[in-house]
């Protein structure tokens, strides 16, 4: 199990097979083969492994962690299809109501399990269901047993997910997200701050009022080709808004492409929430405010390029840094989808919109 915890599947495996080497009957053994297996995406094989052990089963030990198990499975294989967009055949609807069954038998045998309170709580989590899971991290904390760090890390997040208040299924799908893609970022632009009307209330109206040849006048000018890497990508609405309405780091490359899929840095965030500050307030001295500026972060230059964008950001409280007892900013690191929405509803209130 520790193996498995640290993903050496190959080496977990190995030891599940030695033990029923040694006893083909022990249940755990056998589960611990189809945890094994669903977490390397083989989930008919995983459910498969569970059966066979429950048929071993004969402790109320062993049939505390099968039961386990079985939240795992379920949880795994819905995570699996909701990221591949696929329906799978024992994770559909179901899914939910299955491992709140495993759950409750669970409890039956042993209320005050950390485990079973600890995976039903990653199954709300899958769920997007921020309060149960809360409630369910929560419980473990309380019993001060076994998982209490990462129920710990756990919680906190669902607190940060509930006090950032995604108002759209996009928005809780990647409120989740330990580090957002460039998709995302342009999915939280369009979708939970509502950039398009954003810009329309609040940037200035300019007219063209010089004089315009009739006959080129009628002749549209030709759409710009999409990139190529967005066409089938299920974000592509929200990419090609972004693309539209420009947004300074959320353009394509000068290769045409988009890269949804690259991640987002912390000095990257900030140059965009800068770029959206300076167009909705239409102040483009906010673009060189902090040029010449000591810096106040021990790990970033005020040389930099992207120096301005946090001192902007972070002086008008929309981010902070990175790590409060060093007072580093790391311009480098991740961005969190709960930070991310976190920033984003400080933007509103920033702007009263």
């Amino acid at each position: 199990m520790k193996l498995l915890n640290q993903e050496k599947f190959g080496d977990a495996q190995r030891e599940f097979e030695l033990a029923i080497e040694l006893d083909p009957r022990y249940a755990k053994a056998q589960a611990g083969i189809g945890l094994v297996k669903a977490y390397q995406a083989d989930y008919k094989g995983g459910f498969a492994a569970l059966d066979k052990a429950w048929g071993y089963a004969k402790s109320d030990e062993e049939k505390l962690f099968i039961h386990i198990g079985y939240i795992r499975v379920h949880t795994l294989s819905h995570a699996y299809c909701m990221q591949v967009g696929v329906a799978c055949k024992r994770a559909d609807k179901d899914w939910l109501d299955l491992s709140r069954n495993s759950f409750e038998s669970a409890l039956l045998i042993d209320p005050s399990s950390s485990a079973a309170y600890y995976y039903m709580g990653l199954c709300y989590k899958a769920a997007l269901d921020v309060v149960q899971a809360g409630q369910m991290f929560a419980k473990v904390l309380e019993f001060r047993k076994d998982y209490t760090s990462e129920a710990d890390q756990q919680w906190n997040l669902m607190q940060k997910i509930q006090r950032a208040m995604p108002g759209t299924i996009t928005g809780k799908q990647i409120a989740f997200v330990e580090k957002i893609t460039r998709a995302d970022a342009a999915a939280l632009f369009m979708e939970e701050l509502k950039i398009d009307n954003l810009y329309k209330k609040r940037t200035p109206k300019t007219f063209d009022t010089s004089f315009k040849d009739p006959e080129k006048a009628a002749v549209k000018p030709k759409a710009a080709a999409l990139p190529a890497d967005i066409v089938n990508h299920p974000l592509r609405a929200d990419m090609e808004g972004i693309i539209q309405i420009g947004v300074r780091g959320l353009e394509a490359y000068p290769d045409g492409l988009f890269h949804p899929n690259d991640l987002i840095e912390r000095a990257a965030y900030a140059m965009m929430i800068e770029d959206i500050l300076i167009k909705v307030s239409g102040d483009n001295a906010l673009a060189t405010k902090f040029i010449g500026s000591t810096s106040p972060f021990p790990d970033l230059r005020s040389d930099l390029p992207y120096f301005n964008a946090v001192m902007v950001v972070t002086t008008r409280q929309i981010m902070g840094p990175k790590d409060i007892t060093t007072g580093e900013f790391a311009p480098l690191g991740a961005v969190a989808g709960a930070d991310a929405l976190l920033i984003i509803r400080k933007i509103k209130e920033e702007l009263k919109f």
